[in-house]
């Protein structure tokens, strides 16, 4: 109630706030203003609105003050190298790209924001292609249209890693009053804020030409239906498509930048109700995939026909079928690397490691999110040791060449259509591919079940969900044993009774490892009050892995209390 307080007292809030801070109910009040918002590994989430607890001006102010000061005392140079800054179509995204840049400018730093919406992949390059210091993308990603977010990136174009994180999030709590921050500028100060476009688009989208492997395959015959889910995609994807010689036909009704995101379910690709729409251009168009891109043009859905109707692959299944092009084809055309690598994460597909030890290349694993492979690229870059192949993560993000250091949806427009009309040659879709590895290395199911909660007790919720499963560690699930259990959060691992220590950095995720070779992995959301189940399932067939599936959601459920 103080906090609450302070705020609907202060003289010169924004009006719109302070009628939804007098129209609150009780409840509303805990939610809004029960904690700050917090500042996590991603950087920050949640719903618009007032309160310390929600994204607004006064709240996305008091993190840039900390980002600010983190760069101050990197030194002089890197204020003038200064901060790249992007945004999406989302409510207040342009407002909060700009406030950032003010802050950012009252401590004397440099900032590049984009002219109008762009791409995460390209603010990425940008970092790069500019040589900043630093960048920031304001986007929600998927989240729908109620919710904005804050992302940083570091001057490698990676979302920036718990260590810097670390090292930022004081400056943010010490700031006592998000209110008073400051944003009048001198006219020097106001100079400082430039504002770019067309030519990082030119430079993005040659690098992401260069990505093809058979940039001469036949074209002709590929139907593409595509969505940029009325996000940042729509120009850049239309622009490579043009310029590459792909027919493809765009949702003229979800092409708009429209924040209320009027003309789809739901824009997130991982969610079927995403390509309601688009499913209706393919079957008008006789379309041989559908693509559909998130609102900040990371992620990447597919849709392939398959017998006159419409498959929608996973993350994993997609990331498999590119991991099988991208890695035949470079040992076709001769240009496969020594010491070759890919990444994925510790939740996503065993199939993608078995496809990459095929063609001789490591595989290593990271938490999830994409900044810790975005890490591990810049490490290898530096060490040579190794040279980077394949990025991405079960949550339908690829990245394909490291001039990005983000999942990029761009690039995976591209050689996914490259890899479509590349296999229609020989009378496949990309599903045959998909099947053809499964009869090669065994049949996978992966699946997702989340827990979700709302305010503060949705977010105690899934704390003593994760606590109950520590405190009482399980020995099996169902009838199956479990023969190894990791604990990221106590960086264990447990295998036969004997424990070790795991190297990755320390993350609040389960894993249990089965005796009939399937997984689970619990995680809870880092910016949302949100729990998510991961499984993988495996077997000598689909109605095998069809009925494990069924039977350890089951069984996870009844063990979590999850009705």
């Amino acid at each position: 109630m103080d906090k609450y307080n302070q705020w609907s007292t202060y003289p010169y809030l924004d009006q719109k706030l302070k009628d939804e801070l007098f129209s609150m109910s009780k409840q509303d009040r805990i939610d809004a203003f029960y904690k700050d918002l917090e500042f996590g590994t991603a950087g920050m989430r949640g719903l618009l609105g007032a309160g310390c607890n929600r994204m607004n001006i006064y709240t996305i102010r008091k993190a840039n003050v900390g980002l600010a000061k983190f760069i101050v005392k990197r030194g002089l140079l890197a204020c003038q190298r200064g901060v790249a800054i992007a945004y999406d179509n989302r409510y207040m995204s342009k407002e909060f790209a700009m406030e950032s840049a003010r802050v950012l400018a009252k401590y004397n730093i440099n900032s590049y924001v984009f002219e109008s919406l762009r791409p995460t992949p390209e603010l990425s390059f940008a970092v790069r292609y500019l040589k900043c210091f630093s960048g920031i993308v304001i986007t929600a990603s998927h989240n729908p249209k109620e919710y904005n977010g804050y992302k940083i990136y570091d001057e490698n174009g990676c979302q920036m890693i718990p260590a810097y994180v670390d090292e930022i999030v004081p400056y943010i709590e010490v700031v006592d009053n998000e209110l008073t921050i400051d944003t009048n500028l001198s006219v020097q100060q106001e100079d400082l804020i430039k504002i770019i476009g067309a030519d990082i688009d030119y430079h993005y989208l040659e690098e992401v030409k260069k990505i093809q492997l058979n940039s001469q395959v036949d074209k002709s015959k590929l139907k593409i239906i595509f969505t940029p889910q009325h996000g940042t995609a729509l120009k850049l994807v239309e622009a490579v498509y043009d310029e590459t010689g792909y027919n493809y036909t765009t949702v003229k009704e979800q092409a708009s930048a429209d924040p209320a995101f009027s003309n789809t379910k739901t824009p997130n690709p991982e969610q079927s109700q995403a390509y309601d729409l688009a499913l209706e251009y393919a079957r008008k168009y006789n379309a041989d995939i559908v693509l559909s891109t998130d609102p900040d043009a990371d992620r990447l859905g597919v849709a392939v026909k398959v017998d006159n109707d419409y498959i929608l692959m996973t993350g994993n299944q997609t990331g498999a079928v590119l991991l099988e092009y991208v890695f035949s084809q470079n040992i076709k055309n001769k240009t496969m690397p020594e010491n070759p690598i890919m990444f994925n994460t510790i939740v996503t597909s065993d199939l993608g490691e078995k496809i990459a030890d095929n063609y001789h290349v490591t595989t290593e694993k990271t938490l999830t999110g994409f900044k810790y492979i975005g890490d591990r690229i810049a490490y290898y870059e530096k060490e040579k040791t190794k040279r980077f192949m394949f990025g991405y993560e079960e949550s339908y993000g690829y990245l394909i060449q490291s001039f990005v250091r983000d999942k990029d949806a761009i690039q995976a427009c591209l050689i996914i259509a490259e890899a479509a009309a590349y296999y229609q040659q020989s009378h496949k879709t990309l599903w045959d591919v998909l099947i053809e590895q499964y009869e090669k290395y065994g049949w996978y199911q992966e699946s997702q079940v989340s827990i979700s909660g709302s305010g503060l007790k949705g977010a105690q919720m899934i704390k003593k969900i994760m606590n109950d499963l520590r405190t009482n560690r399980l020995s099996s699930i169902g009838d199956t044993k479990v023969i190894r259990y990791e604990d990221y959060l106590s960086s264990k691992a447990y295998f036969d009774d004997q424990e070790t220590v795991l190297i990755l950095p320390q993350a609040d995720v389960l894993k249990y490892f089965l005796a009939d070779g399937c997984w689970i992995a619990i995680r809870p959301s880092g910016t949302e009050p949100k729990c998510k189940i991961y499984f993988c399932i495996t077997g000598k067939n689909k109605e095998e892995i069809l009925k494990r599936d069924t039977y350890y959601k089951k069984m996870i459920n009844e063990i979590i209390g999850n009705k």
